[in-house]
């Protein structure tokens, strides 16, 4: 009896193991492998650290880790609050509720495509919005996606823009699953709005943070669309992100051993996030 409900049980789990294990396990260990016997698109017959001495010279690897570090340091903060504000602002009853809820959410329902093409209309050093706002001020034009110093941070507000929206619905249906009952004995108690917020609110929304700083993370670390329409990594590699490095590698350069080695950097840069995470950040988390 116990082995055919074990038989049954493994029949179930099948058709998702096959398919996690065709499109991530397998591919994970052929990257490995090419990254250590790869030799531009050639396969060796022996194990070389090649790829990786090259990635240790590799000045725009560095310059890209670099970027990448800086970009998630900046939008997955800046992400999270802003979401937060937003949810706790739509949460509260104010006039017009519901216009401000689609109005934040609506950037998260544009392609990336559509987005990035709507942004480069903004940042254009002749026509764009920014540059006539200032004009209007007094003010002088900015190059914005052309200085090597501005492009960065006008990709990073972009994906704010982008991303609050969506990490702010989690948030607003977290807010809701709170029990009124907890904010009257805090007000019956004539706790100040801000210890309620730190006190209470705050702390029941720590799953959901979670939830939201891993997605945002893990965003950080995969954007190539935007870059691919905004800028290609310019002007000399300012805005060159560690996934569409790795793109340009393997499918511009035609070197996919270097792009092996490459990914697994990028896995192993996820893994150390992934164990400061749940190694160090859940042991906050009440559920």
């Amino acid at each position: 009896m116990f082995k055919t409900y074990k038989a049954q049980a493994w029949l179930l789990l099948a058709p998702a193991l096959i398919l996690l294990v065709a499109f991530t396990y397998f591919p994970i260990g052929n990257t490995v492998w090419r990254s250590f016997f790869g030799f531009g698109v050639q396969m060796g017959d022996y194990l070389s650290d090649e790829n990786y001495a090259r990635l240790m010279e590799d000045t725009v690897f560095w310059k890209v880790l670099k970027n990448n570090l800086l970009y998630a340091l900046v939008t997955v903060p800046a992400s999270i609050v802003l979401a937060l504000v937003m949810a706790l602002w739509v949460n509260s009853k104010i006039a017009g509720q519901s216009f401000l809820r689609l109005s934040f959410f609506t950037p998260t329902m544009l392609p990336m495509i559509s987005v990035a093409n709507i942004w480069l209309l903004f940042y254009s050093p002749e026509i764009g919005l920014f540059n006539s706002v200032l004009e209007s001020f007094g003010g002088s034009g900015i190059n914005w996606l052309g200085d090597p110093d501005t492009a960065l941070y006008s990709l990073m507000a972009m994906t704010i823009w982008k991303e609050a929206g969506f990490f702010m619905i989690f948030y607003l249906a977290a807010l809701q699953t709170i029990s009124p009952d907890l904010y009257k004995a805090a007000r019956t108690e004539n706790a100040s709005a801000w210890y309620i917020f730190r006190r209470i609110t705050f702390p029941l929304l720590m799953p959901t943070t979670l939830f939201v700083f891993v997605n945002a993370l893990l965003n950080a670390f995969k954007l190539i669309d935007h870059l691919f329409i905004l800028t290609k990594g310019g002007p000399n590699n300012a805005t060159n992100l560690l996934l569409y490095y790795i793109y340009e590698n393997s499918f511009a350069f035609f070197d996919t051993a270097y792009a092996s080695a490459l990914t697994v950097v990028l896995l192993l840069v996820l893994i150390i996030m992934a164990l400061i995470q749940f190694g160090i950040i859940e042991r906050r988390v009440h559920y």
